[in-house]
């Protein structure tokens, strides 16, 4: 149980780390300072990585639902940062 719980806790903190940077992007409309090719490797390694547990996950009948939290939270997060660089220049252009 207690190992369950620091699961759970370390999971939801690696899942809301990113969320400030979301909050400033959105706020801002602007994500010229944020690297592309760091979102695309950040979305690029969430994605992997929740494939190889929910695989695994599926082989050995044991669910790791921390883990799902925190991956799909990244993905989600990952995926509005990636819109954000490619959306934000061109609808608010910086004066």
């Amino acid at each position: 149980m207690i190992n369950e719980t620091i699961g759970w806790v370390g999971n939801i903190l690696f899942a809301v780390c990113g969320i400030p940077q979301v909050i400033k992007t959105y706020r801002s409309k602007s994500a010229k300072d944020l690297s592309l090719l760091f979102l695309w490797l950040w979305l690029l390694g969430e994605l992997l990585t929740f494939v190889y547990i929910i695989v695994g996950d599926w082989e050995t009948g044991i669910a790791h639902f921390p883990l799902y939290f925190n991956y799909m939270v990244n993905i989600f997060m990952a995926l509005y940062l990636i819109w954000a660089k490619y959306t934000y220049p061109k609808k608010y252009p910086v004066h």
